[in-house]
């Protein structure tokens, strides 16, 4: 690696006695009560400074950057303590997660990089083709901000690139919300999965402009939905409902409440010759879904891929409650041999409670569940071992009977 090495030193950030255990088990976290203030005041650091994180004894643990001001107090960026969050080192990580991306798939369109699961905490760049989407959600990668992007250009030489600099999670880092173009950033932009073209805005569009996380569900998708009636909430502007159409569906009906996606929707069919099998329904998920039901509709297969209920732990309950209520509704919906396309994208919500969730909503309805299949998010969204929050989304494709 070709990392410059750092001329000046940097300050120390020490942790309690024993502190130190879950970053040496592989964690890249601190938080604030871990921190022994007594020897390194947090209040002695500028958010996003970058500091050499010690043990309690004094031995160096590696470069992290810090934010005083966050229960996240500090983010390791790389275990060899020469080694600091600059442009070198980000040219060095993002060439790593090229690779990656470059063998598994055959066209320029994925997470390029993927926070801490790429070693580069609180950075998220999404590729299309030309253009680039870049997240920064630390207060640490916003003061590498020129780095960033001059590292980005050095990898990819992107013709355009959009800085989404409006998370609502930087909020919890003191930082403004803000977008930015660089470059020749188009209005809209093409992408290819899986044989179907898509149109999104990266500046209008939900989060960084798609999804990429389903992608290897919304594949198998596609051998479920042969001659089959599907309804697909939380559409966007769809990558779940024209994969159904494209795959053979012989009636596609979209829900979403942006007027927008729809539209988007729209054209994304019409562009795939599929329109004639797609029709759209404007309006909130679950007033949409209790029409139908009043209107006695009935489905093959119903997808629900909704946005975090969870945002936060406090928020469990209530969201716990948004999902039995979503899937209940979806499962009556269904005919008594139907295909239920149920995820969530809450990193609070696990794999076995949303599984216990989709039990409960089918027993409720006097049902019997069986679980064909579990994705998770692609290989482009790489799950970090130590680092449970990394591993979020959970898709379950299962089957609605009668109870026998």
């Amino acid at each position: 690696m070709n990392t410059a090495l750092a001329a000046d030193p940097l300050a120390p950030l020490r942790l309690k006695k024993n502190e130190d255990r879950r970053l040496r088990a592989g964690h890249l976290w601190v938080y604030s009560n871990e921190v022994d203030i007594a020897s390194t005041p947090l209040k002695a650091f500028q958010p996003g400074q970058q500091v050499v994180l010690q043990s309690h004894s004094g031995k160096p643990l590696g470069c992290a950057y810090i934010n005083p001001n966050s229960l996240i107090c500090a983010r390791l960026v790389s275990r060899d303590c020469r080694y600091r969050l600059d442009r070198s080192l980000l040219v060095h990580r993002l060439n790593i997660a090229l690779a990656l991306r470059e063998r598994l798939f055959d066209r320029p369109f994925y997470r390029l990089a993927y926070g801490e699961a790429d070693q580069l905490p609180g950075l998220v760049i999404d590729r299309y083709g030309e253009v680039c989407v870049v997240q920064c959600t630390t207060a640490g990668m916003e003061a590498v901000k020129a780095e960033v992007l001059a590292a980005l250009d050095k990898v990819l030489r992107p013709a355009g690139i959009v800085w989404r600099a409006d998370s609502p999670v930087r909020q919890l880092e003191g930082l403004e919300r803000y977008c930015e173009d660089h470059g020749q950033v188009p209005e809209t932009v093409q992408l290819l999965e899986h044989g179907v073209e898509f149109r999104v805005s990266l500046s209008q569009g939900q989060k960084t402009g798609w999804f990429y996380d389903q992608r290897m569900n919304r594949a198998r998708l596609r051998a479920y939905v042969a001659g089959l009636r599907v309804l697909d909430v939380y559409s966007y502007v769809g990558a779940w409902g024209l994969q159904a159409a494209a795959g053979g569906a012989s009636e596609v009906v979209c829900v979403d409440a942006s007027a927008n996606a729809l539209d988007a929707l729209h054209a994304n069919a019409a562009a795939n010759g599929l329109d004639q099998r797609v029709t759209t329904i404007q309006g909130d998920a679950f007033e949409a879904l209790s029409q139908l039901r009043a209107d006695q509709q009935r489905f093959d297969l119903v997808i629900l891929d909704p946005p975090a209920f969870i945002k936060r732990r406090k928020d469990a309950k209530a969201g716990e409650q948004a999902y039995h209520r979503l899937n209940q509704l979806g499962m009556q919906l269904l005919g008594k041999d139907g295909i239920l396309v149920s995820a969530s994208c809450s990193q609070h919500l696990g794999e076995a409670q949303l599984q216990q969730i989709l039990l409960q909503s089918a027993r409720h309805l006097d049902r019997s569940l069986q679980v064909l299949e579990r994705g998770q998010q692609g290989p482009d969204h790489p799950v970090h071992p130590a680092i449970a929050e990394t591993a979020y989304l959970k898709t379950f494709f299962c089957r609605l009977l009668p109870s026998a």
